[in-house]
């Protein structure tokens, strides 16, 4: 596989992860998500916990290929909004991009 195309950062840090939005960028240009995706986590699999971020009883999500599956309908309107081929590489690419950035509401200790 090639180098992943998609890039993916929440824009908070710190202790307000929960007031941020995501940045994503295919090939260099922005994306505009929907909605009910843009201002929240995207529930890829990975543990998010700020107490015990190594302990794998904390791992939650959702794993790749059900992930994929579960959101194809809306990306799939993203992909033709932004020109991105709607192919497998595609969207584990996406999906990969998403995960290394993702969050949970609790995740950054802020709340707790």
């Amino acid at each position: 596989m090639q180098n992943n195309p998609f890039t993916a950062k929440w824009s908070a840090q710190g202790h307000t992860l929960c007031l941020g939005h995501w940045i994503i960028h295919y090939q260099g240009l922005p994306l505009n998500l929907p909605d009910s995706k843009a201002e929240n986590d995207m529930d890829t699999r990975g543990n998010f916990s700020y107490l015990f971020p190594d302990e794998d009883d904390f791992i939650e999500g959702t794993a790749e290929d059900e992930w994929i599956v579960a959101n194809v309908d809306w990306l799939a309107e993203v992909f033709e909004q932004h020109q991105v081929p709607l192919d497998e590489p595609h969207l584990r690419w996406f999906y990969r991009a998403v995960n290394a950035a993702d969050w949970r509401c609790g995740s950054c200790g802020g709340c707790i």
